[in-house]
């Protein structure tokens, strides 16, 4: 059983909010850290996975959709979106084959919150919506499969950190490391023996600066500008991503 692990999400290439948050003390010293998805597809990929990668057996691993979408960019499928069909051609043979072995949920077992299962979207599926005002309905359709005994849901995918009770279970998303919504700062999150939603704040100039110098992606600047200050609020993510939840009638 482990009883201390930190959550990092939603990184999007973005190695200057990452190296800010792996300097945290506690992030340092915590048994593992669990990465739930959507690692590199933004400016700066390689970087992103060559640092991840040092982390060595320390570091579980789970597949988000867009690490699934640089995967099959790579192998011609195009996902449409430009900075994943550009980050996927700036990787590596070995980073693609990383990714594309990469699972869809991994479990762990931590005190104070029992057995945990990690994803991206939903335990079923990488890219649903689910929100922190999601309906009670929404959570039982997406959850229904799991095995009771699953007390921790973790996830990521919505860039917006917060905890939850649904039907006795626990919810968690820690929020985004490099592409937040709400405020600026690499979001993350501390497990064991309760539940930690933090925030590293760093250097916002320097790593636009940063990002506008060392990628080649057409818009680094304007993207570096709108994701790392976190130009978008949170109420305007619930506005856009809500309708995709189904709380308006629509199919999900």
């Amino acid at each position: 059983m482990m009883s201390r692990v930190a959550v990092l999400s939603d990184i999007h290439g973005v190695p200057p909010a990452l190296e800010a948050v792996l300097a945290e003390p506690d992030v340092r010293d915590a048994e593992q850290i669990v990465l739930t998805g959507d690692l590199a597809a933004g400016p700066l990929p390689v970087q992103t996975l060559d640092l991840l990668s040092s982390l060595g057996d320390r570091a579980i691993w789970v597949n988000g959709n867009a690490d699934r979408e640089l995967v099959e960019a790579r192998r011609g499928k195009p996902s449409g979106y430009p900075e994943s069909d550009w980050a996927a051609g700036q990787l590596r043979d070995d980073q693609v084959e990383l990714l594309a072995a990469l699972p869809a949920t991994a479990e762990l077992e931590i005190a104070g919150l029992g057995r945990v299962v990690f994803c991206h979207a939903t335990p079923r599926d990488d890219e649903e919506v689910v929100l922190v005002d999601s309906r009670a309905a929404r959570w039982a359709e997406v959850l229904g499969g799991l095995d009771p005994a699953l007390e921790t849901v973790v996830c990521g995918h919505a860039h917006m950190p917060y905890a939850r009770l649904v039907y006795g279970r626990l919810i968690v998303n820690p929020g985004s490391v490099g592409m937040p919504y709400g405020r600026p700062g690499a979001h993350w999150a501390l497990l064991g023996p309760g539940v930690e939603l933090r925030r590293t704040p760093y250097d916002y100039d320097a790593a636009c600066a940063r990002i506008a110098a060392e990628s080649g992606y057409p818009d680094a600047a304007d993207w570096a500008d709108t994701y790392v200050r976190a130009r978008a609020s949170a109420e305007d993510a619930i506005d856009a991503f809500g309708p995709r939840d189904g709380r308006d009638g629509q199919a999900v």
